[in-house]
């Protein structure tokens, strides 16, 4: 089994230490920092580049959210949020965030989280591994499954995808779908002469951009073709080459 690097952060004792706990009775895990304000999360996951975080999201210097978004994508972990305060929940997943413990949680639905992220991060491992050679190793198609039916939905006819709670949302002209997936997955399973991630919820098809308007933050707005407007960071502004 692969171990696993992992950095953990809370300000309180008690829910640092029961991660710790559950972590340590778990296989494949190193718990390689382990930090109580939100300055040596930061530096810790910069430091240690663990493939996993657990991050309170109220903590002394930097919240866990404020942590996310400093990142960039080289850096990026998959980051679990652990919080007493579940107004935080559809933030937390609005920046890609792989789950959402709130606290108090007990040990069946922390294995639940750990299973989904060894899941995830297995896939992503496999799909670094692969990519970068070949076009025909990227995806062409996504299996789509409704309530209904299971069909393949064409990459070509997706026009953005972006971040849903537990999920990512995949939309075309005409139609928006759920798929069980991190946009940190997609971004690696895609093709990035056709694909680019522009903020941390979001993901383009470059074809489908119509135009972009710069605003006096230093962020631009992305009108697409279905006239969706999505925000790009600052952050991303190298995706801007692309279009050239």
């Amino acid at each position: 089994m692969k171990i696993i690097k992992t950095v953990i952060a809370d300000n309180e004792p008690l829910a640092l230490k029961q991660l710790e706990s559950f972590l340590s009775e778990s296989d494949g895990i190193e718990i390689v920092a382990s930090c109580q304000n939100g300055k040596e999360a930061l530096e810790a996951i910069k430091k240690s580049k663990p493939e996993l975080v657990f991050l309170d999201i109220e903590m002394p210097e930097l919240s866990g959210i404020e942590i996310m978004e400093t990142l960039d994508d080289n850096t990026m972990p998959f980051v679990v949020f652990v919080t007493a305060f579940d107004e935080y929940a559809i933030q937390a997943f609005e920046i890609d965030a792989l789950d959402y413990l709130l606290k108090p949680y007990n040990k069946k639905r922390f294995e639940d989280t750990l299973l989904r992220a060894r899941k995830y991060i297995d896939q992503f491992n496999n799909a670094e591994n692969t990519s970068g050679n070949k076009s025909e190793e990227y995806l062409n198609r996504l299996l789509i499954k409704t309530s209904k039916k299971m069909f393949f939905l064409e990459v070509e006819n997706i026009i953005c995808i972006e971040a849903s709670g537990n999920y990512a949302k995949i939309n075309t002209l005409n139609h928006s779908y759920l798929i069980r997936s991190t946009l940190k997955y997609l971004e690696q399973k895609l093709d990035p002469r056709n694909f680019a991630r522009v903020h941390k919820s979001s993901i383009v098809n470059l074809n489908k951009v119509k135009e972009l308007e710069q605003w006096f933050t230093g962020d631009y707005e992305i009108l697409l073709n279905n006239g969706e407007k999505i925000k790009m960071s600052r952050n991303y502004r190298e995706v801007l080459e692309r279009f050239k």
